[in-house]
């Protein structure tokens, strides 16, 4: 039997990024690991319209993880901040500078807009630019309207308070605080799922997560280790098909034809 320390999925700190990711991103991460996702890809040139399915504009490419890779979910998440010029600017408006914004700065064109994403540690912004917002013009920004609109006001306000934060530079060499719960989780829920799809068995997943010592001296049938590892392995299954949508503020799933198939035994 092969040695399942050697495989991909095995080493923890490869996954030391997922702390830091926002829903969205995370959203990725489960979404690409789906085998009906990456068949879609290898396939996309007789199937484009296979984005819709899984709430993309565009179908993206698999094995880039959440650092790489740029979904365009649709509809957009509430973190997404629009920006548009500002029709009656008073005489002391803010200009859009766009070398002044602070980490690193991709543009990408999602098939309807050109977005811009920025991140520096622990931060990803994304900003949706208007056609005919330029650099230096007054800007204004823009929230959808809806019947609860708190909620996306409050999102809004969290990631303008990211800018004001940041300054007009961010060192490289930032210190962060240590992870939530929450964010171990998901690097424990990723680590788990990506183990059980290369075939590993509930033990070698758990040594590859806690330890061999830990799973020599806490493995038997009723042990709460065995029972958190199924746990995680569950959770990381779940996300993959289908759960992933909440994280990125999708709406679920409707029962029908458009609907994943169910898994089979």
């Amino acid at each position: 039997m092969a040695d399942p320390s050697a495989e991909h999925w095995y080493p923890t700190a490869a996954y030391l990024y997922t702390l830091h990711l926002d829903g969205p991103a995370l959203a990725w991460e489960y979404l690409r690991r789906h085998p009906d996702y990456r068949r879609d890809w290898l396939r996309r040139r007789r199937r484009p319209e296979a984005a819709a399915r899984w709430g993309l504009r565009l179908l993206e490419d698999p094995a880039l993880d959440a650092r790489d890779a740029h979904p365009a979910w649709f509809p957009d998440h509430d973190t997404v901040v629009q920006l548009y010029p500002d029709a009656d600017p008073p005489p002391d408006a803010v200009a859009f500078a766009f070398w002044c914004l602070p980490g690193q700065k991709r543009l990408i064109h999602d098939g309807k807009r050109l977005v811009l994403l920025t991140r520096w540690p622990g931060c990803c912004l994304r900003l949706v630019i208007a056609p005919g917002l330029a650099d230096g013009m007054a800007y204004a920004y823009a929230i959808r309207a809806c019947a609860a609109s708190c909620g996306r006001y409050q999102a809004l306000v969290a990631e303008l308070d990211k800018l004001a934060t940041a300054g007009d530079a961010v060192t490289a060499g930032t210190a962060r605080s240590r992870p939530a719960p929450a964010a171990l989780l998901e690097l424990n829920t990723l680590q788990a799922l990506d183990g059980t799809l290369a075939g590993a068995s509930l033990r070698d997943v758990a040594e590859g997560l806690f330890g061999v010592d830990a799973v020599a001296g806490d493995w038997h049938a009723d042990s709460a280790l065995r029972a958190r590892v199924r746990r995680l392995v569950r959770r990381g299954d779940a996300l993959m098909r289908g759960g992933y949508r909440r994280l990125a503020q999708l709406p679920p799933l409707r029962e029908g034809r458009s609907a994943f198939p169910a898994k089979r035994p």
